[in-house]
């Protein structure tokens, strides 16, 4: 099978695209991405020698671009988006141009080259906020997006299920909650944390620090998405978590006990306009239909990722300084 994945140079798609392509080395994998502040070529620096990977630097908005390149392909595994809820706030104009018009863009190329198998990748932001005593989200759970970032790919996600209805297009959804892990952009909590208290920065945590999220490894999550692609139900979504509540204060202070800080680190920020109190998964669905669990424990999976990150502190160094971007113009004449 060969696949196009987009965002491949992100954080998710570029741990999806290592683990693709060892769990199925037989097929071929063409990575589309326009090069984001998000989107790092280093961090695919160990399989752009493969011949089974190919690189497309290029935006999902590009319809010739696009449509040329999913007629080649089998599949599409559409991860590229416009995530981070701050900028989004500031700005929604690209949150909707890449996660409601790229994706609709991908769809229609789809559809035009023989309807061919999409899996669209999305968030559980999508069902809004839940209440201390609230059930956790399932694929039941009614849309209710709060903030400009989860309006758009609640979009997406309606758009996406609508061309199987309307067109007999063979897609699958998946909402994650949130990821963590190698390879994430410091500008998301937990590696921001980590490279702040590691300069000796103090860490700012938003309004009381009590809200509460379910955080997945992104080995797990990518899994998933494999598992989708393979073994989903057409037509389904399927949502992947760990049932790993934790409240952000919490958060904090585990990283700044694994770091070795202190907790005078902590400081306190004016909230976020319209911040989720709570997110939870309900992931039996996954676990029942496409025979999915997590495998890393949080204890194990966030004492991996402080690891990882103090081990590549020079990674972390050229993606705050803006220097990784020097690679992929070196090794690709970009």
């Amino acid at each position: 099978m060969k696949i196009l994945v987009t965002g491949g140079a992100g954080f998710i798609g570029s741990n999806f695209i290592k683990y693709y392509l060892d769990a199925h080395p037989e097929d071929e994998v063409v990575n589309l991405d326009v090069l984001t502040y998000a989107g790092n070529l280093e961090n695919l620096k160990d399989v752009e020698e493969n011949p089974q990977y190919t690189f497309v630097k290029g935006s999902i908005t590009d319809r010739d671009l696009v449509f040329d390149l999913v007629k080649d392909v089998d599949a599409i595994v559409h991860i590229a988006a416009e995530s981070h809820v701050d900028r989004s706030i500031m700005d929604s104009g690209p949150f909707v141009e890449t996660n409601v018009i790229g994706t609709q863009v991908l769809l229609d190329a789809a559809l035009a080259h023989g309807k061919k198998r999409f899996h669209h990748v999305s968030t559980d932001e999508v069902f809004g906020s839940l209440g201390p005593d609230d059930k956790p989200f399932d694929e039941t759970t009614p849309y209710a997006p709060r903030n400009p970032y989860s309006a758009s790919k609640a979009a997406s996600d309606h758009l996406v299920r609508s061309y199987f209805h309307t067109h007999g297009l063979p897609i699958t959804i998946s909402n994650c909650s949130n990821n963590y892990g190698p390879y994430q952009f410091p500008e998301k909590m937990i590696p921001l944390f980590i490279a702040k208290l590691r300069a000796g920065e103090k860490v700012p945590v938003y309004g009381d620090g009590q809200q509460i999220r379910d955080w997945i490894h992104v080995g797990d999550h990518v899994r998933g998405i494999d598992a989708c692609l393979q073994k989903g139900e057409l037509g389904e979504t399927y949502l992947f978590g760990d049932d790993n509540e934790v409240r952000n204060l919490d958060l904090t202070k585990k990283l700044i006990e694994l770091v070795g800080a202190s907790e005078d680190m902590i400081e306190f920020v004016k909230d976020r306009p319209g911040h989720d109190r709570r997110y939870a998964t309900d992931s039996r669905k996954a676990h029942e239909q496409l025979g999915w669990k997590p495998e890393f424990t949080f204890e194990t999976g966030l004492r991996n990722t402080i690891d990882w990150y103090l081990a590549n502190e020079e990674w972390v160094d050229r993606c705050r300084s803006g220097a990784y971007k020097d690679y992929y113009k070196k090794q690709y004449g970009l």
